[in-house]
């Protein structure tokens, strides 16, 4: 036990003193004279010996009486720990992902731990807490109660070691305090290990929220699985976390308007197929009906007219498989032969192919520069006679490795490499045994500079890329290679056309940084905005003569259809999703966590921490003390004979 005026005690010394006016307290006896005292000297001697214990009970209750007072007065105390008279800083990380949408016992698991924090803490504690999108430093929970109350999932969610990271930085510098930092999430699993560093600096508390049930049903993505000149077929995926379902309902909106409505059975994983007419504008928008997350239950794409892509091929030789290849219905494709070129068309188009050209003058050199720095694409086809100090003054230009001797020699293109972005989504799998494509001559390079698409066998590239210029290393003309009859040849040359103008997607998902192409001409002064509803934004963007690229990062941070505008002019619109990453419902074990302390609720964690710094005070129960023997001293007064 432990005093707060431990001086006080020294009144305790000035308990002798009524101890000492009862042990020389002086009686003067009067003497009365009496004819027998033979009867009376039993009694009287009994009487005596009942004074004398009144007396010393008297003087006892009277002294605990005293002491208790000064006791109390003293202020005594029990801690529970030796850190009691240590300042604390707490700081509370709380995750307000999407996976915290799922139910607990008394609404969602954000609800219920914001109730929990506001009820547990007191509210002028001073105390810092931060979320996924959200900081409320060196505050009180007075202060912030309305901005928890009305606190909102987010989108992104902080890994736990930047979590760790962003608490400590937010404590104080001052080395004698004790700094907790409380993780309050349900520790979702992702495909991070998560583990906590040693660290005596801070106390790390886990709080792991349990929801009632792990059951979830997702839209998990939509594409277009089948294109004819009237229709398309869409196709949304969608996955199950639990029980199976015999009759889930899909539903498909254009707008506010229902057009299709479906129900599936769903085990793991299931699809439906909706047909909606083509070369339409479509502001679509997939829905379910499940109780767990909210989040993944809505789906937005849009297919709005897209612009054909302007593609020009500068010829010395047959174009006609760039014909077959570059069709009307996506790309505007002209050809001119090139003793005819008009340069003037040159900035008008999205990608340029040099057809076997013989020889590349330094003009064209000149203007192809000019172009692909305004984001314009270029691919090169070299002939069998080409002139090489023209072609690699051009080269030069993109960090090309160039052209050095033509070698009469078949070979084999081999290799695809999966990886590049011009082969993405192209193959459902890595294939190695294909009737391989081949060449029977082809020019050496100095270097392997530019990164490879299609290789030779030796592993020379027949295909690369630097910059905005793809190039080959060896004639296509049927004399030369039998490329052209490859199944390689269309999904290669197609992609090269399709990405020389990003033209938006059905949609893109959220807290992902997206190049989007717009194809438009502004005016000088003129910007591309964002716009959903009334509310708008101006992106990143950079602007070309043909088209505009929007970068997309931090905004939308909303699921929708938002819409690109110059000014009042409507241009299209974008469809916005959010990451499917937090649908499945599964969580770390934290049992086996180290350099942690653990628990299943909020309430608790914040008790212990304040266990940790209380005191248990004792005063009250001495004042109480004080008046018992008070009542004990005036019952024995009165009774005791």
């Amino acid at each position: 036990m432990q005093f707060k005026h431990p001086e006080i005690l020294y009144a305790l010394l000035l308990l002798i003193i009524p101890i000492i006016i009862h042990l020389f307290q002086l009686r003067k006896f009067q003497k009365v004279p009496f004819t027998n005292v033979q009867f009376l000297k039993e009694l009287t001697i009994q009487t005596r010996k009942s004074s004398q214990l009144k007396k010393w009970l008297t003087l006892l209750t009277r002294m605990l009486l005293l002491a208790c007072v000064i006791i109390a007065f003293a202020q005594p105390y029990i801690s529970n720990s030796e850190s009691f008279n240590t300042k604390s800083e707490t700081v509370i990380y709380l995750d307000n992902s999407f996976s915290m949408q799922a139910k607990s016992t008394n609404g969602t698991l954000l609800n219920k731990v914001v109730q929990d924090v506001i009820e547990t803490i007191d509210e002028d504690e001073r105390i810092s807490l931060f979320t996924n999108d959200a900081n409320f430093y060196n505050t009180t929970i007075k202060t912030i109660k309305n901005d928890l109350i009305q606190l909102k999932h987010s989108p992104n969610q902080l890994d736990y070691e930047s979590v760790i990271l962003k608490g400590k930085e937010v404590f104080s510098k001052d080395e004698s305090t004790i700094k907790n930092l409380v993780l309050v999430s349900d520790f979702q699993q992702k495909e991070n290990v998560f583990s906590i560093a040693n660290d005596s600096t801070a106390q790390i508390k886990l709080v792991q929220l349990q929801p009632e049930n792990i059951l979830n049903v997702s839209i998990d993505s939509v594409f277009i699985s089948k294109s004819t000149i009237e229709n398309l077929e869409l196709t949304v995926q969608l996955k199950n976390q639990g029980e199976p379902i015999e009759t889930l309902p899909v539903s498909l909106f254009n707008g506010e308007k229902l057009i299709a409505k479906s129900a599936v059975n769903i085990n793991t994983e299931a699809s439906t197929i909706f047909t909606i007419p083509a070369n339409t504008f479509f502001n679509g928008k997939i829905t379910i009906e499940d109780q767990n997350l909210q989040y993944d239950n809505e789906f937005y794409f849009n297919i709005d007219q897209r612009e054909p892509i302007n593609v020009l091929a500068i010829n010395e030789a047959d174009d006609t498989f760039l014909k077959k290849i570059y069709t009307s219905d996506e790309f505007n494709y002209s050809s001119t032969p090139f003793n005819a070129l008009n340069y003037n068309t040159i900035d008008n188009q999205n990608l340029i192919i040099l057809n076997e050209l013989n020889d590349i003058p330094l003009s064209l050199t000149t203007a192809l520069k000019a172009f692909t720095n305004n984001g314009g694409f270029v691919l090169i086809i070299p002939s069998t006679k080409p002139s090489l100090n023209t072609y690699n003054q051009l080269f030069t230009n993109y960090n090309l490795s160039k052209l050095d001797s033509i070698s009469p020699q078949e070979k084999r293109v081999t290799t695809i490499h999966f990886s590049h972005p011009l082969l993405t989504n192209v193959f459902d799998k890595q294939i190695k045994n294909f009737q391989y494509p081949k060449v029977n001559s082809y020019y050496n390079t100095t270097s392997n500079s530019g990164a490879s698409i299609l290789s030779f066998e030796d592993g020379v590239s027949f295909l690369s890329q630097s910059e905005n210029i793809y190039r080959f290393s060896a004639a296509l003309n049927t004399d030369n290679s039998n490329f052209k009859n490859s199944p390689l040849i269309v999904p290669v040359l197609y992609n090269i056309g399709k990405q020389s103008l990003r033209t938006p997607q059905l949609y893109y998902i959220l807290g992902k940084e997206h190049n989007i192409d717009i194809s438009t001409k502004l005016q000088q002064d003129d910007i591309l905005t964002l716009v959903n509803g009334e509310h708008s934004v101006i992106p990143l963007q950079q602007t070309y003569p043909n088209k505009v690229t929007l970068q997309t990062n931090d905004y939308p941070n909303f699921s929708g259809i938002i819409a690109v505008q110059n000014k009042d002019i409507f241009l299209e619109n974008l469809s916005f999703n959010f990451n499917r990453n937090e649908s499945k419902l599964t969580y770390f074990d934290l049992t086996t966590i180290e350099n942690a302390s653990v628990s299943d609720s909020i309430a608790t964690t914040i008790n212990d921490i304040k266990s940790a710094t209380n005191v248990n005070e004792l005063w009250k129960w001495f004042v109480i003390f004080a008046l018992a023997f008070l009542i004990i001293e005036m019952l024995i007064l009165k009774f005791l004979k």
